[in-house]
């Protein structure tokens, strides 16, 4: 596996890697019709992998011999009470790659990107309820810190609870 930065052909890919996960791991916590009617089509239009701006997300994939199996996208924190850290916007890895360490190396290589980036604290959203990320992200050493929203995310309002940690 390389870990390596997302590039504009890569869209389609990342967005089948989001779109599967979502389906994967939200079911039974949003709309099974909501998740059956996503489409990486509709996602992959979205994506800017040709920027180099570090104000905007910037997105990590794992890339299996040319077939991606995951990605993190990491961007300064959009919070407002959060001035000065690093926010990782998302961390996805294909449903049939699950356990395989994959998320492991990600969120590690999200890590030295803030660090890189300058970021001391980085902060991430995770949707209630999904027990696996939580304990995911626990064992990395994200704790949850109180703060909880409704935001909307692909058309669906979503609850969501926010993790920091020390990097």
């Amino acid at each position: 596996m390389i870990l390596r930065p997302a590039r504009p052909e890569d869209a389609m890919a990342v967005a089948q890697v989001h779109v599967r996960s979502w389906q994967a791991a939200y079911r039974g916590l949003l709309a099974q019709a909501y998740l059956d009617g996503l489409r990486a089509e509709d996602r992959a239009a979205r994506y800017d992998f040709t920027h180099t701006d570090p104000a905007k997300p910037f997105t990590l994939v794992a890339d299996l011999d040319g077939f991606i199996a995951g990605f993190a996208t990491t961007m300064p924190a959009r919070d407002v009470d959060l001035p000065g850290w690093g926010e990782l916007v998302a961390l996805y890895v294909d449903p049939d790659f699950w356990g395989r360490g994959y998320g492991v190396e990600l969120i590690a290589a999200a890590r030295a990107h803030f660090l890189e980036q300058g970021f001391g604290e980085a902060a991430l959203w995770v949707l209630k309820g999904n027990v696996r990320a939580e304990n995911f992200y626990g064992k990395d050493g994200w704790q949850p810190d109180g703060s909880v929203r409704t935001v909307t995310v692909w058309e669906i309002a979503v609850n969501e609870l926010r993790y920091r940690r020390k990097l």
